[in-house]
């Protein structure tokens, strides 16, 4: 499932992110969402989220519902 809209996103989701420095060779990074960074209800390259260990980046992918 993808993630372009913050109201599909809630605190413990199991979520795949892409990170800043991954961005062009599209590795995606497995983890726990803890906080919502993007603004707006809605972002054409995915919502960008801080993880449970501290990383940042883009959602590309819900894991559990």
């Amino acid at each position: 499932m993808g993630a372009n809209d913050r109201s599909d996103i809630r605190p413990g989701m199991d979520v795949e992110i892409v990170l800043k420095q991954d961005q062009r060779s599209g590795r995606l990074t497995r983890g726990i969402f803890r906080d919502l960074l993007t603004r707006s209800p809605h972002h054409p390259h995915g919502i960008k989220v801080r993880l449970e260990d501290g990383q940042v980046g883009r959602v590309k992918h819900i894991l559990t519902l």
